[in-house]
């Protein structure tokens, strides 16, 4: 679990490296983090499905409103859409990175005008899906689209879970890595 809050930068892309035992209230508390200094999250997930994180930052108090999903895992799981919700984007399957950079570029044109921070958990889990040269070029698209647009994000990754050449790309790719 983080110890120490993080300063978001608005702009500024940071890998968060975690044990994996943890990752789940990592993602919490930099949602959290990241509602309280004035973002809205979009919450890109490849982990837990969305219904999920929505109870667990709910019972964090984290403020609803404030946040957007770009769900790759529940449509895979359950075969459709759990529910109706407007804040959430679903996508059929994980490994479709075409229907997740769309759903990116759709949810920031809906935020413009306000701050807004991609949080993608998790680039690990993304490696059951896809071969590693395939998440890098994703990893290497969001980036620059974010760095296009002027917003930040947070990259959430098991810090044993990653071969070296993808972390060594992924920490190319970011301004700063935070090691938990």
């Amino acid at each position: 679990m983080p110890d120490t809050p993080h300063v978001i930068i608005e702009g500024e892309i940071y890998l968060l490296l975690a044990e994996a035992k943890v990752m789940k209230m990592a993602s919490v508390s930099l949602v959290a983090e990241i509602t309280e200094a004035g973002y809205d999250a979009i919450v890109i997930t490849t982990n837990q499905p969305s219904p999920i994180l929505r109870n667990l930052y709910k019972k964090a108090g984290i403020d609803p409103k404030s946040i957007w999903y770009i769900d790759a895992i529940t449509r895979y799981s359950l075969g459709k859409d759990p529910d109706d919700d407007l804040m959430t984007t679903y996508i059929n399957h994980p490994s479709n990175l075409t229907e997740m950079g769309i759903a990116v570029t759709t949810i920031l044109k809906k935020m413009e005008g306000k701050k807004a921070c991609i949080v993608l958990d998790s680039v690990s889990t993304m490696l059951i899906y896809l071969p590693s040269q395939n998440i890098s070029k994703f990893m290497h698209f969001v980036t620059n689209r974010l760095r296009l647009a002027g917003v930040a994000g947070v990259f959430l990754a098991a810090e044993k879970g990653l071969d070296p050449d993808l972390l060594n790309q992924l920490t190319t790719f970011v301004d700063s890595v935070i090691e938990e």
